[in-house]
């Protein structure tokens, strides 16, 4: 797999997930600009505001890809449990092109709307 910045894959843990084979998790807490761009949008930069723009990047584009995730609490770290190498995939597919790059987040962030984001 190419790169996945800010995302990192490993094996998940089959006492916690056992339909899941694959863990997807970025340290939120250690990428500050990433956090002050989200906040100078309005938006949260947590780990679950992570999660819920995530959520909502998939359901606009791949919407059936949400059945073969599952999203977790991380505190400081965003995590998702996928299904298997093509869920990983197609989340990459997916979710990188706007998350991979500061000016790639500014550009999804500066259209979306704070109002419509709970965190």
């Amino acid at each position: 797999m190419s790169a996945t910045f800010p995302f990192q894959v490993t094996a998940a843990p089959p006492a916690v997930q056992p339909e899941y084979q694959l863990l997807i998790f970025a340290d939120v807490g250690g990428l500050d600009d990433y956090y002050q761009l989200f906040q100078h949008y309005g938006f949260g930069g947590t780990a679950d505001s992570w999660a819920e723009h995530i959520e909502t990047i998939i359901e606009e584009k791949q919407p059936g890809l949400l059945e073969e995730l599952e999203f977790g609490e991380g505190g400081h770290t965003f995590v998702a449990y996928a299904s298997g190498p093509a869920a990983v995939a197609d989340f990459m597919t997916c979710v990188l092109p706007h998350f991979d790059t500061l000016p790639h987040l500014q550009q999804y962030l500066s259209q979306a709307d704070p109002a419509d984001f709970f965190r």
